[in-house]
């Protein structure tokens, strides 16, 4: 069963509060009220939500400065303000606070349901590029250049680090000059997945490349990526590729000395 994805919402008005969470509950989201932005600050760190409803007018903290903390977080993570305030800088103040969308009081529960679906789309948009890279598919996910570049700088190193049997998180938050929470949150919003599985999905990565350029053994890739387990090899490349290496070779090692994106049924020369 799919996990739900989670929505933490802050709404000083009760009321208002209750009817927003069952809707969206309805169509199909976890959702945690919150009923000021202090509360909503604590359990922002507790979940780690998938996107952040914010009103702007709370007490104990406002919205807009409780989106400058999730910022300072995550700049991933979507963030959409709810107001009474409809003036032209009251909407320019939400973006400067990192806001990606703002909505108008009152408002229709539909309209707020399709904004926060298409904010989740936009950020899976990040996870369909991951998974294209890591499969070595054709991408024509168009990212903006600040998480491509994170991307490509993840893959570098753990591939740079592939025979380093202490290579470790710590080494990839060293390497990449990043605190390990705000690592943490940038990989599972780009990826979709926990740092250690994203490590590995890297590894596989290589492997996949090694299958298609040179003449290496399942065993001798496997020793070449860091993964020790044949076994383990097998079962986690199979489950990332839809097919087991043996036959992952058959389909796409060609030609030797070259370098190629699949493209479903075919493989193209990228050079």
């Amino acid at each position: 069963m799919q996990q739900k994805l989670k929505i933490l919402l802050a709404e000083d008005d009760l009321q208002l509060g209750f009817i927003i969470k069952d809707n969206l509950n309805e169509a199909g989201f976890d959702v945690i009220n919150c009923p000021d932005g202090e509360a909503a600050w604590e359990q922002y760190q507790k979940t780690n939500p998938d996107l952040c409803i914010l009103d702007v007018n709370m007490p104990y903290r406002d919205g807009f400065s409780l989106a400058k903390k999730i910022r300072q977080k995550s700049d991933l993570v979507p963030i959409l303000f709810l107001t009474a305030k409809s003036l032209q800088e009251d909407k320019l103040n939400g973006f400067a606070a990192g806001g990606d969308d703002y909505i108008v009081k009152p408002f229709d529960s539909k309209l707020l349901i399709a904004r926060v679906t298409a904010l989740l789309k936009n950020r899976n948009k990040l996870q369909k590029y991951f998974y294209n890279e890591i499969t070595l598919n054709k991408n024509d996910s168009r990212i903006s250049s600040e998480y491509r570049e994170f991307l490509e700088k993840c893959i570098a190193i753990v591939e740079r680090h592939l025979k380093d049997k202490n290579f470790s998180v710590q080494t990839l938050l060293f390497e990449m000059g990043m605190s390990h929470s705000n690592l943490l949150r940038k990989v599972k919003s780009v990826s979709g997945q926990p740092v250690n599985i994203f490590i590995r999905s890297i590894r596989l990565r290589k492997a996949a490349e090694l299958f298609i350029n040179t003449g290496y053994s399942i065993k001798e890739t496997a020793y070449t990526v860091g993964i020790r387990d044949i076994k383990y090899f097998r079962e986690q490349f199979n489950k990332l590729f839809g097919m087991n290496p043996s036959d992952y070779i058959k389909k796409y090692r060609k030609v030797h000395g070259k370098q190629y994106t699949i493209d479903r049924e075919s493989i193209n020369p990228t050079d």
